[in-house]
């Protein structure tokens, strides 16, 4: 007989006690018994969310032992993946190992699946670091995970790379709100547009704003800004640091005949690109912050500063049917698959 489980992981929490296991400073890793309506995963791969690898390697100076170091002290300390710098996660595959006996769902044991909830609420124990991709984010490792009941997940498809998949799942938040936001006509400018999940969002900002409306590719260097120009997702395209709000404002001013943009989507993974994200959107337009390097604090009194008017979203990185939305991008697009297979898989 299993022990019950909360839904929601709860029963995982070990500090403090009484918070739910995202904002948890501990969770309880420990997978010699499973409770009674959880997964247990065999993980083979760790995709660490870009401003969270972004701040580890930073601060491992680029040292891949010091890295493997950081990653193994924040899960010793933690029983996650939660990077305490940034406070994000990133998400992971691996194969259904054991069931819980109250679980509901459709998983079978030997399943292949990405988990689309973040590593920094689910219980994680690695027991070896195999490999590092710093260039795509992503660590291969022997360990074990726990999916809650109320996590959701994708089966891997079969119609392409295991790391492909998880590369374009990662972010499948961002391009499938982009899906939804995005109206026929709209000026939408992307910021970070060649990133990972700034290129999806450009493909579904085009394919949603139609020939009528325009699309920004916003891009951090010239490199970027070729990657996206080289598949055609954008009308646009500019490199700028996205830090210097005033000098976005005055090329998107020029970009769309001083009208702005209805929607920004902020892909980016570095801190202060809030304010440029404000003044690029017009009065009654909407700023999508999809980045996890966002500062609420600066997003909200910034634009009561300048006084705009701004309907502003936090990423959330669930939305429905977003892993089939974002995985249909890459069978619809491709150039933004071969290019996806080149960089991630």
């Amino acid at each position: 007989m299993q022990k019950k489980g909360s839904p929601y992981g709860t029963h995982r929490v070990i500090s403090p006690k009484g918070v739910l296991p995202q904002p948890a400073d501990v969770v309880d890793n420990n997978m010699d018994e499973i409770y009674d309506n959880e997964v247990l995963i065999d993980v083979k791969t760790l995709n660490i969310d870009s401003a969270s690898f972004t701040e580890i390697e930073r601060r491992a100076e680029g040292d891949i032992e010091k890295i493997k170091e950081i990653m193994l002290g924040i899960v010793a300390k933690a029983g996650k993946h939660k990077n305490p710098w940034t406070g994000s996660g990133g998400m992971l595959i691996g194969t259904v190992e054991q069931i819980g006996e109250n679980y509901v769902g459709d998983l079978k044991v030997g399943d292949k699946i990405a988990t689309l909830v973040s590593l920094s609420l689910t219980p994680l124990r690695i027991d070896e670091i195999l490999e590092v991709r710093p260039e795509i984010d992503q660590v291969d490792i022997k360990g074990k995970a726990i999916l809650f009941q109320s996590g959701i997940y994708a089966k891997l498809p079969d119609d392409m790379p295991e790391g492909l998949a998880l590369s374009a799942l990662d972010v499948a938040g961002a391009p499938a709100q982009t899906a939804k936001l995005v109206k026929p006509g709209m000026k939408v400018m992307v910021i970070g547009g060649g990133g990972k999940s700034g290129l999806l969002c450009l493909y579904e900002a085009k394919k949603r704003a139609g020939v009528t409306g325009q699309v920004i590719c916003a891009a951090g260097s010239q490199k970027s800004e070729d990657r996206a120009r080289k598949l055609g997702l954008a009308d646009d395209y500019f490199h700028m640091d996205a830090t210097d709000a005033v000098g976005m404002y005055n090329k998107v001013m020029e970009l769309t005949d001083g009208e702005l943009c209805d929607i920004v989507i902020n892909c980016v993974n570095i801190e202060n690109t809030e304010m440029a994200s404000i003044l690029c959107t017009k009065d009654d337009g909407l700023v999508y912050f999809f980045s996890m390097a966002t500062s609420f604090t600066k997003a909200a009194l910034g634009a009561e500063g300048v006084g705009k008017d701004v309907t502003m979203i936090v990423g959330n990185g669930y939305t429905k049917g977003h892993a089939a939305i974002t995985l249909q991008c890459l069978r619809e697009h491709e150039g933004l698959r071969n290019l996806f297979a080149e960089m991630y898989a």
